[in-house]
């Protein structure tokens, strides 16, 4: 059995009282009433959700909407870091220098982002049910919530993520000293050879 569906295993099982009913709800544009009325398990709705290409291993999005939604962030939670398990493999991660790069913007942006992080996030193309999941999340800390949103932006784009980007979305955002800040940044980087 995979990871994944071992920890679908685990959520349906931890879905109490009314919780699975209101999941059914929040489908019924995607399944449809009548099918959704046959379902008496949260394994059986997953089931057609991976039909429907609405759930799997690196899409995990919606169900954790869904969780999110009646309630449940320890499982939207269990959900989120399963599918970090899929996104980690070599493959799937910018080189060694992007990395470097990655990491001295993820400090600046974090110490300097502030309230506005959720309108950067959508710039850099996270569903709204992310953010929601991590302003949920941590909804007493600014900082975890900037670092659990470029955790995730990064997760997302695996190999593709690139410090240009991350200064790209900013400029747009109109927050020009925060984009020529971690230019600086990674401008000492570059003349400390990458140390």
């Amino acid at each position: 059995m995979s990871t994944f569906n071992s920890v679908l295993l685990k959520i349906s099982g931890e879905l109490v009282g009314d919780q699975l009913e209101k999941m059914k709800f929040l489908c019924i544009k995607e399944i449809g009433k009548n099918r959704l009325e046959k379902m008496t398990s949260g394994l059986q709705l997953f089931m057609v959700l991976m039909e429907r290409n609405k759930l799997g291993p690196d899409n995990t999005v919606f169900l954790v909407s869904l969780l999110t939604d009646i309630g449940r962030l320890d499982l939207a939670d269990k959900l989120t870091n399963c599918e970090s398990q899929y996104a980690g493999s070599p493959n799937s991660l910018p080189n060694d220098e992007e990395q470097a790069k990655l990491d001295v913007a993820t400090e600046v942006i974090t110490n300097r982002i502030g309230r506005k992080w959720q309108t950067y996030g959508r710039k850099l193309g996270l569903p709204e049910a992310k953010l929601d999941h991590i302003a949920q999340k941590h909804p007493n800390n600014l900082e975890e919530q900037v670092v659990e949103l470029l955790k995730e932006w990064r997760k997302m784009q695996k190999a593709e993520a690139k410090t240009d980007t991350l200064i790209q979305a900013f400029r747009s955002c109109d927050q020009n000293y925060t984009a020529d800040r971690i230019q600086t940044e990674l401008e000492k980087l570059n003349a400390n050879g990458g140390q």
